[in-house]
């Protein structure tokens, strides 16, 4: 049980694999205001950084669960680097269906929804790990603009132009759902270039000391389109966001 090797060539390098930057991360631990001590869980945690950067900024406790060995190897490793082993942990295994040993303060799914066939199915997920008075965390790309065809909606990665809403709608799905939004940071076009562009750095110099490799092809492919097409689609017509929701009372 793993990612592909496609995705982790790609984001061999990221520390966050969301459009969402170290600054924009930070600036949502500290809007939270969380306590020391709070406990977090984080489904799909990719590399750890949230967990990692808010254990040693705000003192908050934690478990990181991805099927990623390679991601969660460079988890392991952050914790060691800022000197927080004593406050996280990550697991190895399929983060859908997982449920916390014990209720969390935050509860959290940044950017991998699919765990929960979607965003809803992904809130219901998260309340049963969440402790009365906590958090839901959903990281979840929307429309910034309208895709005018079908092409577009390909370019953003989606099959149909259902598979995202425009930000208001995504908003009223979780009232729907009994929630409270609570407070949001959005990416922005250069949280996405970092995002993506990043990629392409990667995906050559792995090329460079893997020519021969039998996914060679495919990622030469990948890199010489992917450019354009993130220019012409993504960058213009795909927000993302993470949205801090609490059960309504």
């Amino acid at each position: 049980m793993d990612l592909p090797r496609s995705f982790t060539i790609r984001e061999s390098g990221h520390r966050i694999h969301n459009p969402f930057t170290s600054e924009k991360l930070a600036t949502l631990g500290r809007a939270l205001g969380l306590a020391p001590g709070t406990s977090v869980l984080d489904l799909a945690c990719g590399s750890g950084e949230m967990l990692c950067t808010w254990a040693r900024d705000h003192q908050v406790t934690g478990t990181g669960v991805d099927i990623s060995t390679e991601f969660l190897a460079a988890a392991h490793a952050r914790a060691t680097e800022l000197g927080v082993t004593d406050r996280v942990a990550f697991r190895h295994g399929d983060a859908t269906g997982h449920v916390a040993d014990e209720p969390v303060g935050v509860a959290a799914c940044l950017g991998a929804t699919w765990i929960g066939d979607g965003a809803a199915g992904t809130v219901e997920l998260l309340r049963r790990s969440l402790a009365p008075g906590g958090i839901m965390l959903i990281g979840e790309p929307y429309w910034r603009r309208e895709p005018q065809d079908q092409a577009t909606v390909e370019g953003c990665h989606a099959t149909t132009k259902d598979d995202y809403r425009p930000l208001p709608e995504l908003l009223e799905l979780f009232g729907r759902l009994g929630c409270d939004v609570v407070e949001m940071v959005l990416a922005d076009q250069d949280s996405w270039d970092r995002y993506v562009a990043a990629q392409w750095l990667n995906t050559r110099r792995w090329l460079d000391a893997h020519p021969d490799d039998e996914m060679a092809d495919e990622m030469r492919e990948d890199l010489a389109t992917g450019p354009v097409r993130h220019v012409r689609y993504q960058r213009e017509y795909l927000g993302w966001g993470v949205f801090a929701l609490m059960n309504r009372r």
